[in-house]
């Protein structure tokens, strides 16, 4: 080859070099980007508190998988792995701003669909790794990915997500696919580690059932056993130790969780010591079975502390793809016929309060003009008779060799005499419920299937009412979705698309009051009681910040929650003074708080 090829060759080669660079040259970031932090607002830890110690709790049944996407997911130990894995930016809990999280700053496109952020350098994943921008873009790979299994994630990433911007490895943008308000609630995205996962197949499933993913919180699972226990372990030099919203908390050195599979032997393992802290919501334990030895001695401490957050949608839930439930006159007299102020007389001690509806506690997003339906026999007869159904020879309506006798999935003991005094009244309205009393996750599963008459259960609350996952007909007839009530309305489909593209928040207002309007017109969903509250009862060695918690505190004992967890500590001092005490027959004063700082105004 002679030395003018050569030189030709080279050169094409240094201009087909110089084309690709160009052509994957780094996308630039918009000049005039406005960036916002927030390190003003108030912190709500104490400067008191101490690392150190052992929190010992329990899980009603083990997990049936670490992974927090795809089959059987979706359980109740998923929080505590989701809760240490941070986001971009986080929520305060007393004013409701943005604080920083993983991201130090962020800023608005004025498109409404883009926010930019700046990580924080110092971020890190538990196996050491940096934290970089291109986790968060391969977030969108990971659950736009069919082997995941979990099509809620594959269409809400999909549909709602558009793309993530990579501008260097500390500064990237998340694109909304429509302009949205409230656009940082929807893009502070969590990341997800490429190099621990790398390229997705079909053996996801099965392969990360047990793995343990990197994550960047304060705590990691260390260890665990399968039906046993599960371990979590604070990082020694967790990277957000010291900044402002995260200092002083997040104090004990390990969480472990033993499975208990029975609330009766939680109290029995709480009061010998086993178990450090236990919720005392339910009227029986606050009024009666804490009058024990270890409460009158001071050696355990109740406490009382009233919140101002949204309140889960707790009730019975009707599946409308059984048959019986298709008929809303019959979903009506359902409702009717179940006595709950009976039971908050006589089962709760009138400790708890009558829910009116799946969204309160929103502020202007709640319909507080709506009311649940009460306990009413005539009105029971009336939709009865007007579906033509009869009483047959026992009572309960019967209508095509078909009775009004339906099953009621639950699955926690403690509810049991809620659901027996149920069943009591609504006999007399010719209404039959047949308890099936199930572990968590198989009760669970049971209605995730969509194989339930009637589920009674709770959802969690999120910062803005969320009605797409429970009602929109997209998500009904099908399997391991959240609307277990199969509802199917074409008007409800047009609301809920609507609230979900407006930009105006007057007009989503004005929509989420009309939701729940439709929400209550259908009558799938049967409201029964809410608890703005938290009661537990705790061993005197661990301490809580003064107020106890904040106004989104649903436990004073979290120990992972970026938002409100992690508040308290161990007194390894006032532990040895305890054991010494109760070894001596001495004791302490008793100790009963009831704190009001946040306390709500509630329905007349």
């Amino acid at each position: 080859m002679n030395k003018f090829l050569r030189v030709m060759i080279r050169t094409v080669i240094v201009s087909v070099f110089f084309l690709q660079s160009v052509a994957f040259a780094a996308p630039e970031l918009p000049k005039d980007i406005e960036w916002l932090t927030n390190d003003s607002d108030p912190v709500f830890a104490s400067p008191e508190a101490k690392k150190g110690g052992t929190l010992h709790s329990s899980i009603m049944t083990f997990p049936m998988t670490f992974r927090v996407v795809g089959p059987d997911s979706n359980n109740s130990f998923r929080s505590a792995i989701l809760d240490n894995q941070l986001d971009l930016i986080g929520i305060h809990p007393n004013t409701e701003n943005i604080i920083p999280e993983l991201a130090t700053h962020w800023a608005f496109d004025k498109d409404k669909k883009t926010m930019y952020f700046k990580l924080n350098k110092d971020a890190r994943w538990s196996d050491g790794k940096a934290v970089t921008a291109d986790d968060f873009a391969y977030t969108l790979e990971f659950m736009r990915s069919k082997h995941i299994i979990a099509p809620w994630y594959n269409d809400y990433y999909t549909k709602e997500i558009e793309k993530v911007i990579v501008y260097d490895d500390h500064t990237l943008a998340v694109v909304s696919a429509r302009a949205v308000p409230d656009l940082h609630l929807k893009l502070g995205l969590s990341p997800v580690p490429r190099h621990f996962y790398g390229k997705l197949n079909k053996n996801f499933v099965r392969k990360y059932n047990w793995k343990i993913v990197p994550n960047t919180g304060p705590y990691q699972i260390s260890d665990f056993k399968k039906g046993k226990y599960v371990r979590f372990k604070r990082k020694k030099d967790w990277w957000a130790t010291d900044l402002r919203y995260f200092k002083n908390r997040f104090n004990v050195d390990k969480v472990i969780f033993n499975v208990v599979r029975d609330i009766n032997m939680m109290w029995e393992y709480f009061k010998k010591a086993k178990e450090d802290v236990f919720a005392i919501n339910f009227p029986s334990y606050w009024h009666e079975k804490t009058k024990i030895p270890v409460v009158e001695n001071g050696y355990v401490h109740k406490i009382w502390f009233f919140n101002n957050t949204r309140q889960s949608a707790t009730g019975m839930w009707l599946n409308q793809d059984r048959k019986i439930f298709k008929d809303q006159n019959v979903r009506y007299a359902f409702a009717h016929a179940m006595n709950i102020q009976r039971v908050i007389e006589k089962v709760l001690r009138n400790d708890y309060f009558r829910l009116e509806h799946g969204f309160m506690g929103y502020g202007r997003y709640s319909n507080n003009a709506i009311r649940a339906r009460r306990f009413d026999l005539d009105k029971v007869n009336d939709y009865m008779k007007a579906s033509a159904w009869k009483r047959g020879g026992d009572g309960i309506w019967e209508k095509d060799n078909m009775r009004f006798s339906v099953e009621v999935s639950y699955s926690i003991d403690e509810h049991a005499p809620r659901l027996v005094v149920l069943k009591e009244e609504a006999k007399k309205a010719g209404v039959e419920l047949r308890l099936q009393k199930l572990d968590s996750s198989a009760a669970y599963k049971k209605v995730i299937e969509k194989k339930h008459d009637v589920a009674w259960m709770g959802w969690s609350t999120s910062l803005r009412p969320q009605y797409w996952e429970h009602f929109h007909s997209v998500n009904a007839h099908k399997p391991q979705t959240n609307n277990i009530t199969n509802t199917d309305d074409p008007e409800m489909d047009k609301l809920i698309d609507a609230y979900r593209n407006s930009l105006n928040e007057h007009e989503r207002v004005r929509l989420s009051l009309k939701i729940q309007e439709k929400a209550h017109e259908i009558g799938s969903f049967v409201p029964t009681f809410m608890v703005p509250y938290v009661r537990q009862a705790y061993w005197r060695w661990w301490k809580l910040p003064n107020p106890p918690g904040t106004k989104h505190s649903s436990s004073l004992f979290d120990p992972f929650g970026s938002t409100t967890g992690g508040l308290f500590w161990y007194d390894k001092n006032v532990h040895e003074e305890t054991k010494q005490a109760m070894k001596a027959g001495k004791t302490f004063s008793r100790v009963t708080i009831i704190d009001k700082t946040y306390k709500m105004k509630l329905p007349e």
